[in-house]
């Protein structure tokens, strides 16, 4: 949030009209032994210019102050300076898509394309197009009173486009489902591209015969980086820096896995790898934490991972890991923005959303419809646990671009 300051002409205007008052009153103070009368009409005028001068001023300060509440307002996220955070009611089993929402509507980069949607034309679409659902309940969080309100508009609106209500939902899937559909329903087009420049993240596909030189290449968008959080071996990983960079090393597809090469004339073993070419605005990371076991039953891994307040990819992949120019890398300086995590198991578990304030920098927890302040440390605890598989742990991770300074 940036403050305005005077400009040295502005001062240097105020000040010789300062000097100009202070001389004129001098005069006036040297004529009045000589005319009484006519320096007191004069004193008179006088001082009714000034007193219309500064009810200007005041007109003008006031002018200024709505104008940069006006401005404030336009772009804040939900947690805006007048009402703080908000949170949103559970409808049932709803506290996912709540996490999700509150994701999306924190962001104020987001929301400052949802606020020049084209609005439905009549109410059967209203009722169906997801941004403009969003746009209410956004506009209904900021201009209230209540500490939450109830989504429930928004839910029936995905319900049309077949979004189950009252059922337990991934957040990361659920995340990709609402992406999709607030892209698919926005109509301008300069709109859509903004959307997807500020998630969409952009990487080169290798694909090189080990029998011969044959190899392709292609690029391929994806909105979330899904990151393993076992090895090949099921070894834990330690950190998220581990993860990313197990994420991009190069895989021998042997075996069963091999491919067709065109220039062999048959299945060949390959060496898959992927570059990072472009990291959007805002990065989402997804935390691969529940896997299948050989009974086909979905597992949680709950072990202890760390993620750093700030993550620069130059210092984490290697050249050959990247496929971008120097002034794109120069930009790959992040910092946490939010946490979406998961506690109690697969079959009976809860969503809560920990986000910072990009116009506060402060940590909201948002669980529902209630709503606290927490700090780093709180958001810490989302690390995982070896040992508290009902615990509380991070699964989908939200990094913002840092400002260049």
């Amino acid at each position: 949030m940036s403050q305005s300051h005077s400009s040295p002409a502005g001062k240097n205007e105020r000040r010789r009209g300062e000097e100009s008052s202070c001389l004129c009153a001098i005069s006036l103070m040297g004529q009045r032994s000589g005319r009484q009368e006519g320096s007191k009409k004069l004193e008179m005028e006088l001082s009714k210019a000034m007193q219309a001068e500064e009810v200007q001023n005041n007109a003008e300060k006031d002018e200024e102050t709505k104008a940069k509440i006006q401005k404030l307002t336009s772009v804040f996220g939900v947690a805006d300076l007048k009402n703080g955070a908000v949170g949103l009611y559970n409808i049932g089993l709803s506290c996912c898509l709540n996490s999700v929402l509150q994701v999306f509507l924190m962001n104020t980069c987001f929301t400052g394309i949802l606020r020049r949607i084209t609005v439905p034309p009549d109410a059967g679409q209203k009722t169906r197009n997801v941004p403009y659902q969003m746009l209410l309940l956004l506009e209904k969080m900021q201009c209230g009173k209540q500490k939450a309100v109830y989504p429930r508009a928004l839910a029936s609106c995905l319900s049309i486009h077949r979004v189950k209500l009252f059922v337990q939902h991934d957040a990361a899937q659920l995340f990709l489902t609402l992406w999709n559909l607030i892209k698919k329903q926005m109509k301008k087009a300069e709109l859509v591209e903004e959307l997807s420049e500020l998630y969409t993240i952009c990487v080169q596909e290798h694909l090189a015969c080990q029998k011969c030189s044959f190899e392709t290449k292609r690029n391929s968008n994806m909105l979330t980086l899904p990151l393993p959080v076992l090895d090949a071996n099921s070894h834990m990983l330690k950190t998220l820096e581990d993860c990313l960079q197990y994420f991009f090393l190069p895989e021998e597809l042997t075996d069963h896995n091999m491919c067709f090469c065109e220039q062999c004339g048959k299945k060949t073993p390959f060496l898959q790898s992927m570059k990072l070419v472009h990291l959007p605005q805002t990065l989402t990371i997804h935390l691969k934490r529940f896997c299948f076991k050989q009974s086909a039953h979905i597992h949680k891994l709950s072990h202890y991972l760390p993620f750093p307040e700030d993550l620069d990819f130059n210092e984490v992949l290697t050249e050959n890991q990247c496929q971008a120019d120097d002034k794109e890398k120069a930009a790959w300086k992040y910092e946490i923005f939010a946490v979406v995590a998961h506690s109690g198991s697969t079959s009976c578990g809860h969503y809560c959303a920990y986000i910072r304030s990009l116009t506060e920098c402060k940590w909201y927890c948002f669980n529902d419809s209630h709503v606290c302040q927490v700090s780093w440390d709180d958001v810490k605890c989302t690390f995982g646990h070896s040992k508290l598989h009902w615990g509380e742990t991070a699964y989908l991770l939200i990094y913002m671009k840092k400002r260049p300074q």
